[in-house]
């Protein structure tokens, strides 16, 4: 399976923010239907606490065409999203994009509604420095 060019750097910020990389990519079968998300990890809040999991679809967004990424990235995180409520749904759903590609488009008004109207769960991440700058909840 083919891995986003920064599959790498989302890995390993997750992992400087305290996540457990516990699969790598996250495999699912939907009835008959294979699903592979690219990471699952799952962090300990605290002694009392459950740990929260999470499953995250890495997107580059680095073809010439933003609305082509764009249709590709909310196409599989739609489909993701309900295979883990039928098969996982103690995981939470993330896509990863660059900070500066959401910078750049994040507050056009097609992008707002859809992100808006499909209650996307955003992790902004910096590939330089293979940190996360913020989580849209």
């Amino acid at each position: 399976m083919a891995r986003d060019k920064f599959h790498e750097e989302v890995r390993t910020a997750l992992q400087g923010e305290g996540w457990a990389i516990t699969d790598d990519p996250l495999y699912l079968k939907v009835g008959r239907i294979p699903v592979h998300i690219d990471l699952g990890a799952e962090k300990l809040i605290g002694a009392e606490k459950e740990g929260q999991k999470i499953a995250v679809e890495v997107k580059t967004f680095g073809i010439a065409s933003f609305i082509t990424a764009l249709h590709e990235a909310v196409g599989k995180y739609l489909i993701y999203r309900e295979a883990l409520k039928l098969v996982d749904s103690s995981r939470v759903l993330f896509l990863a994009m660059p900070a500066d590609i959401y910078d750049a488009f994040g507050d056009e008004p097609l992008v707002k509604a859809v992100f808006t109207k499909h209650e996307f769960k955003i992790i902004l991440y910096e590939p330089d420095t293979e940190k996360i700058k913020s989580w849209i909840k």
